[in-house]
């Protein structure tokens, strides 16, 4: 509005359009289940969503490279990138170290769910929930980074068993609707990018919502939103501010490859 434009057009794959019975702006995923974005754009307002475009949602990749060869566009046979556009090489330690150096955490201890120190760490920013490699412990068995303590400067690791969460509490909330649901509901959650998603009851209440797996999920991370679909359409998600421990064996996660960049 402030540039005077009818509307944004921008490079996330994702969808945008009416419910022809309420007349309300629905965000859906994209065409292309391998390049959809919508995980991202949870949180977009219905007055946002009514001037945004996003002319690759029906697309293709390979559709999106054919356009641009015929509109002869240097970008068009430009390789995939699967990292964050300013971390091309995927080193997030080390730009988090030469951005913000002051808020550096330094070395801490690695325990396990006891509290039993198992090593040390160079910094809690190395790691991520869920993480297998690059632990620097020598065990018989496989662990896993199960939770990372800010407060305390520590890395909890855990073997698989111990990696499942039969819930969360999420905070900031937000409805594509604009107002949450006048009670509980049912939905897919997805809890990262290229999560699958995973049956649940959601309670709405206030600015957040309890979210509750119908099976304990693995690596669901504080920090990470969780984002809740009806199909191919966001209803809403939020942020991810605790877990709830399950006693049952967590759905065991696949293989997730880094989200794309929002640009063809």
């Amino acid at each position: 509005r402030a540039l005077g434009a009818d509307a944004v057009a921008t490079g996330h794959y994702a969808r945008v359009d009416r419910d022809p019975a309420s007349g309300d702006w629905r965000l859906r995923r994209a065409v292309d289940p391998h390049k959809d974005q919508s995980y991202y754009l949870f949180d977009l307002r219905q007055e946002q969503l009514a001037r945004i475009e996003f002319p690759l949602g029906e697309l293709a990749k390979p559709d999106v490279r054919e356009r641009a060869r015929s509109l002869g566009l240097r970008t068009a046979d430009k390789p995939e990138s699967q990292e964050i556009c300013f971390v091309p090489d995927g080193d997030y330690a080390r730009v988090v170290e030469a951005i913000r150096p002051e808020r550096l955490p330094g070395e801490g201890e690695i325990v396990d769910e006891l509290g039993r120190v198992l090593g040390r760490h160079a910094g809690i920013h190395h790691f991520t929930v869920g993480q297998r490699r690059g632990l620097g412990l020598a065990s018989e068995r496989r662990l896993y980074v199960k939770r990372i303590d800010a407060a305390a400067n520590r890395v909890v690791v855990a073997g698989v068993e111990s990696l499942g969460s039969a819930g969360a509490r999420l905070e900031r909330v937000a409805w594509i609707a604009g107002a949450p649901p006048a009670g509980e509901l049912r939905a897919s959650v997805q809890v990262r990018y290229r999560h699958e998603g995973a049956a649940a009851r959601i309670v709405p209440g206030g600015a957040g919502a309890q979210v509750h797996f119908d099976a304990p999920v693995r690596a669901v991370a504080p920090g990470q939103a969780a984002v809740f679909y009806d199909g191919d359409e966001v209803l809403g998600g939020g942020w991810i501010a605790e877990t709830f421990a399950a006693d049952a064996p967590a759905v065991a996660a696949k293989p997730e490859p880094a989200a794309p960049e929002a640009h063809p």
